[in-house]
């Protein structure tokens, strides 16, 4: 019962459970069967007005976070971080983003509401 946060880049390890693409786009350059995304919830990422505002260094990774996490209150949001909430109750579930910066991008709010 974990959720760790991966770049999709990364070959996929034994124990990476349930594969789960947190981006709103297909990352650049990789091929959808090197990925081996089990998931992509698109309702669950940032809004393209969101993305596009925080990196353009439109604000701070708390007010990003804080903003991002209004959204994730929307229904449909709501009701998949409530599936994946019972996938890490199941087992491990890997979120796999293109960023480079894991600890200050979106997979890790996520990450951090779902271990709650």
């Amino acid at each position: 019962m974990s959720v760790r946060v991966r770049r999709v880049y990364e070959p996929p390890e034994p124990d990476d459970g349930l594969r789960v693409l947190v981006d709103r786009l297909w990352p650049r350059g990789l091929a959808k069967d090197e990925a081996r995304v089990d998931e992509w919830p698109k309702e669950l990422t940032p809004s393209t007005e969101l993305r596009t505002w925080y990196h353009g260094g439109g604000g701070s990774y708390e007010e990003f976070r804080r903003r991002y996490e209004a959204e994730l209150d929307r229904p449909e949001a709501v009701a998949l971080l409530g599936g994946l909430r019972k996938s890490v109750r199941d087992g491990s579930v890997t979120l796999l983003t293109a960023s480079k910066a894991t600890d200050h991008s979106h997979a890790h709010v996520l990450a951090d509401l779902l271990e709650d």
